[in-house]
């Protein structure tokens, strides 16, 4: 959990967890029976490899707490229930996403034959069959020592789906609906279980190809998610094989005898414990929090506030106050917590986590990035105008002063060149381009983490950006969002429109004027800098053109034969001054890159406002009509702009390292 000093806010390291699935036949499939204990026994042998593999990695790498080794399962009757005792056993905790209420899913996985043992497992009586009130009672008792979240918001449905089938047993169509129902709920279930997994253990033959939501499903699913997926064969339990394409699949039972892949799982684990490269081991302790901005560092908000904005007074104090983060929980997100707070049947600790670790560090990594992309931004657009200015005030004293006051102009050029290179090595040095990138890139995972935490959704461990280099603010997101992890709750009809409501108001509209607001903005400051860069090579070709006239009205008599040699020094200086200027403008303005974030801004704005329009036809729906996939389907929309946009404008910052402007 990340803590921020009340006087000098900064990330510490979060408590590293690495999060497994289990997926695999339940007790009656013919393979899994005769093989149990022997599958039983790899399982053990495998969590036990992950679990000392595990610290052996955090311990190398040094820095971090202890790991936290985590099972998901839905607890189905068979090799759900066995992972579950077994991670037990090793005292890790299990996190149960549940298709059903909890009432609802005993009553399902224990298989009841007749409508009546339906109804007293219901109403928490034991059926009458002796073997569906034994399936009952170990999940009950699994049930009671794991955190349950309970996709409850159709148990109505679904509860009469199986009157209607347990009821008439012969009726195929019943039966269908039912199982159709019943499947997808398992199917999105499970992609709750794969959300928020590193890896994914599948009990499986290999053949069977089963329902939607079934084993093969899951297990084809995780990998389409980029989630890794242990093998072991069930008709085959002695080791296990390592899988990280569904592509693999295919043909899968043609493969040689399973080996224990401890190398393959120690892989798996490291990828989801560390970070790569030193970026996590540079930021930690070493990056600075700032109050405000500072005002030698905003000459590219400057240009923006003058050019964007130009009915406002261009001189205008353009200093920014960062909320702390001890603030922010009672400040500006304040809003968002109350909104959260009062979620029907919301687990109460939620909104607390996230004020604590979430907005915090949000507030954190918001005001360092702000004031870092001044000085980056501001320091280049600084170096255009002293690069512009150098040029022009060494050559200033020719319509001025005599030759023999040159020193003072060179002087002056000298000052503005080595400010250039000051800013060019402070740049280099302290990596302002870089840690820009990073820690924007951590305030902005962290924006919207809110809509994803209070549905139970997850970006999956193979959705998340990569790139070539280091991915520390990732990873450090990753895993505070993974320590908060899924409620201990029961979603319904009331708690998702209520989320839906909170989507809507405090993220898809707001931020989406907000994006309408800077691009017009950011389209104004590029429509202005070239018509002031145009202007400015229209009035220099009117100087040079000027000159010539006057040197042929000269030669022609029509002038003082003397006037050009008098006017030249003006003329040469003015000549210079207004090409110089131009190309400073021409340089910020490529530099900016105003358009092209104006279209960012403005595709984002677009996907946004689909996004709101579609909260509002679900929330014109009946409270039956509602369901978790849905819902949750918009959360990860929002997700995927967010990040579609940070991919976007650092794509176009990203080879605009800070440099002398020549």
């Amino acid at each position: 959990m990340p803590r921020l000093d009340t006087a000098d806010p900064g990330l510490a390291a979060p408590r590293v967890m690495v999060d497994v699935g289990i997926t695999g036949h339940r007790s009656n499939h013919p393979v899994f029976a005769p093989h149990r204990e022997a599958i039983a026994a790899v399982l053990q042998d495998l969590m036990r490899c992950l679990g000392k593999t595990a610290e052996r990695e955090v311990l190398h790498f040094g820095g971090l707490e202890p790991p936290v080794v985590r099972l998901h399962s839905l607890l189905a009757y068979g090799a759900d229930l066995m992972a579950v005792e077994a991670a037990l056993a090793q005292d890790w905790p299990v996190v149960a996403p549940l298709p059903f209420g909890q009432a609802l899913n005993l009553a399902i996985n224990a298989q009841p034959a007749s409508l009546p043992d339906m109804e007293a497992l219901l109403a928490g009586q034991p059926a009458t069959d002796p073997a569906a009130a034994s399936r009952a009672a170990e999940i009950a008792a699994a049930a009671a020592r794991v955190s349950l979240f309970e996709l409850a918001e159709q148990d109505d449905h679904v509860e009469a789906l199986l009157r209607a089938h347990l009821g008439a047993p012969e009726d195929a169509g019943a039966a269908l609906a039912y199982t159709a129902l019943a499947s997808d709920r398992a199917a999105m279930a499970a992609r709750v279980l794969i959300e928020h997994c590193d890896v994914l253990i599948g009990i499986w033959d290999g053949e069977t190809r089963g329902a939607i939501g079934g084993t093969r499903h899951t297990i084809e699913t995780a990998l389409d998610q980029g989630v890794p997926v242990i093998w072991i064969d069930a008709r085959n339990p002695q080791g296990w094989h390592v899988l990280r394409a569904s592509e693999e699949l295919a043909g899968l039972r043609r493969r040689s005898a399973p080996e224990r892949d401890e190398a393959g799982v120690a892989e798996l684990v490291r990828a989801a414990l560390l970070p790569t490269g030193d970026g996590w081991r540079n930021v930690k302790g070493h990056e600075r929090w700032h109050a405000g901005s500072n005002p030698l560092l905003q000459s590219y908000r400057r240009v923006e506030a003058v050019f964007g904005d130009p009915g406002k007074w261009p001189l205008r104090s353009l200093r920014q106050r960062y909320e702390h983060p001890d603030a922010i929980a009672a400040g500006s997100g304040g809003a968002l917590l109350a909104a959260a707070r009062a979620l029907p049947g919301v687990d109460p600790a939620l909104p607390e986590r996230i004020a604590r670790e979430v907005l915090r560090p949000f507030a954190w990594a918001d005001g360092v990035s702000t004031w870092l992309s001044d000085a980056y931004r501001g320091g280049m657009v600084l170096s255009f105008f002293l690069s512009a200015f150098a040029i022009v005030g060494g050559i200033a004293y020719l319509p001025f002063t005599s030759i023999d006051n040159k020193w003072a102009f060179a002087t002056f050029e000298f000052v503005l060149l080595a400010g250039i290179i000051a800013i060019f090595f402070a740049g280099k040095r302290l990596r302002w381009h870089e840690r820009w990138f990073e820690t924007r890139r951590v305030a902005e995972y962290f924006r919207h983490a809110h809509l994803l935490l209070l549905l139970g959704a997850a970006r999956a461990t193979g959705r998340w950006p990569r790139g070539s280099g280091d991915n520390w603010p990732e990873w450090f997101v990753r895993h505070v969002l993974r320590g908060i992890g899924l409620p201990r709750m029961r979603l319904t009809a009331p708690f998702l429109r209520q989320a839906l409501l909170l989507m809507r108001d405090h993220h898809a509209v707001p931020q989406r004027d907000y994006h309408r607001v800077k691009a017009l903005r950011l389209r104004r400051a590029q429509h202005n800098l070239d018509r002031l860069s145009e202007w400015l090579f229209v009035f220099a070709v009117l100087s040079v053109a000027t000159y010539l006239l006057i040197e042929l009205g000269a030669g022609l008599g029509w002038l003082a034969h003397d006037l050009p040699h008098k006017v030249a020094k003006a003329f040469t200086f003015v000549g210079v001054l207004l090409p110089t200027m131009g190309g400073a403008f021409a340089g910020v303005h490529y530099f900016g890159d105003f358009e092209r974030f104006a279209a960012i801004s403005d595709v984002t704005a677009e996907k946004l406002s689909d996004v709101a329009a579609r909260i509002e036809i679900l929330l014109a729906a009946p409270d039956s009509d509602l369901s978790y996939a849905g819902v949750s389907a918009l959360a990860h929309a929002v997700d995927e702009i967010v990040v579609a946009e940070i991919e976007n404008w650092q794509a176009v910052f990203g080879g605009k390292h800070i440099t002398v402007p020549v």
